[in-house]
């Protein structure tokens, strides 16, 4: 009988099946802190080869992962005993462009930047924007619908996913979706986007581009208070306004970014806003004065209006690259994903910092202010003897109030190992039941990424608790 690396051997050529330990080590894990172990990668560069590989993982009773970049903060592409882990890395082709139609079909492993620097000149681009899009790729971004700073007018990446071509988990390549206005039948495209690696592999994506705007107007603005820019957004909204962006960063971040990039910001500041609108260029300026009244009415000091497209990348530059930039404080972080409701904000915020300083971490605030999806950084060093008993313990309550408040687990990272034991928070047994109905519908065996999302014994498959050791 062939063994499991046999018959993956056949499916992808030798070259591309790789399991040395030194090689297995890299992809032991993605960008989140679990650690997980891989028998073997391979790397197809086809539909064909990956279903080649599916079948070989499901006649061998093995499970496996999917993985595009690796920059996944929730675990979801950490292999577990000794899963395959199939990297789609090298399926990285832009298929075809159709400007008229504003679609394109990508394989997955295109990065989230290429995609829309390769229609840059045809006036389009690729809505979500991760803070991680120079790295991200498309096919990740599909797993966990993620979102970024400039989808709040826009929406996240299901918003713009219109048809995908995909492995289901026992092999069979069915499309989902098509590029139809409206698809007859069950939205199942809508259930795929967002389902983690559980569902099957998308192995061809058709994307929906967006028209960039004609004129773009980009603010800074900056309070002595958390508080005020929290109230300041909130006010924003009321007012009926959906800016393209809205920013918040609280003053440790704020300090650690400017000392990275020096874009100009103010240290001194307890937050900062930035603030984006997009659109015809006549009905700008009312928006651009209409924001500058609101924020001065509740305590912003200055107002400071991005003069050209260069001082507006620094600035965009500034927010994209945080989480870099807390390496000058301390060598490593943990990066939280909740949504809580606009109005609760200050609230939140407030418990968060309380959270942080009761367990003696320093706590930075970068988040998407205008949809509520806060992101707070656990800043420390994990060579400090028992720091990472107290990161853990800081981050559940800090998931806990968010849920507490009216929010949700994850508004962009996913749930994957990080939050599925918090599902309880959210789910009552039967809506555990039945999302366990749904993924088995897409996957009987229980092969594809098992142990993630559900909580045991709502999921299907070998779900365990995290294995003692998976945090690192």
């Amino acid at each position: 009988m062939t063994t499991l690396l046999d018959d993956l051997r056949l499916a992808v050529t030798p070259a591309r099946v790789r399991d040395h330990q030194s090689e297995l080590n890299l992809y032991r894990r993605d960008a989140s802190n679990f650690d997980g172990n891989t028998s073997v990668v391979c790397f197809p560069t086809t539909t064909d080869e990956v279903q080649a590989v599916v079948r070989a993982c499901v006649a061998h009773r093995s499970p496996y992962v999917a993985r595009g970049s690796g920059t996944g903060l929730a675990g979801g592409a950490t292999p577990l005993d000794g899963a395959v882990v199939v990297s789609l890395a090298k399926m990285n082709r832009v298929l075809s462009v159709d400007a008229a139609a504003r679609q394109a079909w990508v394989e997955p492993g295109v990065l989230n930047l290429d995609l829309s620097r390769h229609v840059a000149h045809l006036g389009l681009h690729f809505a979500p924007d991760p803070s991680s899009q120079q790295s991200c790729t498309i096919g990740g971004n599909v797993a966990n619908n993620s979102g970024g700073p400039h989808c709040l007018a826009d929406g996240v990446t299901a918003a713009h996913i219109v048809a995908l071509e995909v492995v289901l988990p026992e092999g069979d390549i069915v499309m989902i979706g098509g590029e139809d206005p409206e698809p007859m039948g069950l939205d199942l495209r809508g259930a795929f986007v967002g389902s983690e690696g559980m569902f099957g592999i998308a192995t061809k994506i058709c994307v929906r581009l967006t028209q960039n705007a004609p004129a773009v107007r980009t603010m800074l603005l900056d309070f002595t208070t958390v508080e005020s820019g929290a109230e300041t957004v909130s006010a924003i909204i009321a007012d009926g306004m959906v800016p393209a962006a809205l920013e918040m960063m609280d003053a440790l971040c704020t300090r650690a970014v400017e000392e990275y990039i020096h874009a100009g910001l103010p240290m001194d500041a307890a937050a900062i806003l930035l603030a984006e609108v997009a659109g015809l260029s006549h009905g700008l300026e009312d928006e651009v004065a209409r924001i500058i009244a609101i924020g001065t009415a509740h305590g912003a000091r200055t107002v400071r209006v991005a003069q050209d497209e260069a001082e507006r990348a620094l600035l965009w530059k500034g927010r994209k690259t945080a989480f870099g930039a807390i390496a000058r404080i301390k060598p490593n972080y943990y990066l939280h994903d909740t949504v809580v409701p606009r109005r609760k904000l200050p609230e939140v915020l407030n418990q968060v910092y309380e959270i942080a300083q009761r367990h003696d971490l320093l706590v930075m605030n970068v988040f998407h202010a205008g949809d509520g999806n806060l992101h707070p950084l656990l800043v420390f060093d994990k060579r400090e003897p028992g720091v990472m008993a107290r990161v853990h313990a800081a981050g559940e309550e800090i998931v806990r109030v968010s849920v507490a408040a009216g929010g949700v687990l994850s508004g962009e990272h996913g749930i994957g190992l990080e939050k599925r034991d918090y599902m309880p928070l959210m789910f009552d047994p039967a809506d555990l039941a039945a999302q366990a109905s749904m993924r088995s519908a897409f996957d009987p065996t229980g092969l594809a990424n098992p142990a993630k999302v559900l909580p045991s014994p709502a999921g299907c498959g070998d779900v365990h608790n995290v294995p003692e050791g998976a945090w690192i």
